[in-house]
């Protein structure tokens, strides 16, 4: 199935409005803690070129036809729990120069993301990422320095649904174990092994976690075997839930503590920058969960809000809200050459979303740090 991509116009931006809906409603009481998700990680002011035809030439100057730029790193995912409804508490450290500012004003201001546990550091810069997209994939270059650590260990986590980590090999993370303590469900992605090892040992906080989710190079990597579906089946042995996207394939999960599997294909789109499309998944899966649907929808819908973010700049800029999924399976209902099955795979949007207030496609206004809301 494949999304129209969608052509450029003027329209608003949904920043700082309250969520359409909340998918946890349902499930919410007043026993449960303030915050839904807790996430913690570098944030990175992320300026992303597209409209490249192919690579830059070394010794040539290239145009890019579009630009944009928009917090980057873990305030990907941050944005997209926020625009999905949940109640988003991030800690991370800000650096005191502009960019610094516009990502905590764009965070907190924009997108109603908590900040309470985040900082501002005295004479360090941001961390910067300029990401290049051509050919369906991109090229990030970056630039920062760690930052120092806090004067006094802050407060954290907070009690919470959920907690969201990027886990880093042979380096364990003691607020995960706490909040595993406290009973929040910890969902875990991890990055590239830098070391080489690939070592399952290596990833010790994964014992704290309900839910893995790494791509499919990096789970066969980590179980040494030659098939995603093989490597899900694997890393269910040693986490509650094992989530393997596989690109153009789609996703496959194994859910051990219940004997299921799903498998859910990709929708096939035109993607104009996939910068933090694996963050968006990630946001998406967690909702799903949370909000207690069954295996194959968090994974149909997880993918669904992937395939759309990548259709816009950049990872938090491009992560979609209610509004634009509502939009979107509007508009897939209005077109006969959709298959039947693609209908079924996705009527459980019906008992979700809200009515579609604006037509499809609906675009963000581009931001730029030139530019401040009124």
């Amino acid at each position: 199935m494949t999304i129209p991509s969608p052509q450029p116009c003027h329209a608003e931006r949904f920043e700082g409005a309250a969520p359409v809906l909340d998918p946890l409603a349902e499930v919410r009481s007043e026993q449960d803690p303030a915050t839904d998700v807790y996430l913690t990680g570098p944030v990175f002011l992320d300026i992303i070129f597209t409209g490249l035809d192919s690579a830059p030439v070394r010794g040539t100057e290239t145009w890019a036809r579009g630009m944009g730029s928009s917090p980057g790193g873990i305030a990907n995912m941050a944005t997209a729990l926020a625009r999905l409804g949940l109640r988003t508490s991030l800690a991370a450290a800000f650096g005191d120069d502009m960019y610094g500012e516009y990502c905590w004003e764009s965070l907190s201001r924009g997108e109603g993301i908590d900040l309470s546990l985040s900082r501002t550091v005295r004479g360090w810069h941001s961390p910067v990422t300029v990401s290049m997209a051509y050919e369906g994939e991109r090229t990030m270059v970056s630039h920062g320095h760690e930052a120092p650590p806090p004067e006094e260990p802050p407060e954290c986590p907070p009690p919470a649904r959920a907690c969201v980590s990027l886990l880093v090999p042979g380096r364990q993370e003691e607020w995960i174990a706490v909040a595993a303590g406290r009973g929040s469900r910890i969902f875990a992605d991890v990055g590239w092994d830098e070391t080489g090892r690939w070592d399952p040992a290596d990833l010790a906080d994964l014992q704290y976690c309900e839910g893995f989710l790494p791509n499919a190079e990096e789970a066969m990597r980590y179980t040494r075997t030659d098939c995603p579906r093989a490597a899900a089946r694997a890393l269910a042995e040693k986490v509650p839930l094992a989530v393997v996207t596989m690109g153009e394939q789609g996703a496959y999960a194994v859910d051990s503590s219940t004997g299921e599997s799903a498998e859910v294909p990709a929708i096939a789109v035109e993607a104009l920058d996939p910068t933090g499309a694996g963050d968006v998944f990630v946001a998406g899966f967690v909702t799903g969960t949370l909000a207690g649907w069954p295996l194959a929808d968090r994974l149909a819908f997880a993918g669904l809000t992937a395939a759309l973010s990548v259709q816009e700049f950049g990872g938090s800029l491009s992560a979609p809200g209610w509004v634009e999924i509502a939009a979107w399976w509007q508009h897939v209902r209005s077109f006969d050459d959709q298959s039947p099955a693609t209908l079924r795979r996705y009527a459980f949007l019906d008992g979700v979303l809200p009515a579609a207030s604006r037509p499809w496609p609906l675009r963000r206004a581009v931001p730029t740090l030139g530019f401040r809301q009124p």
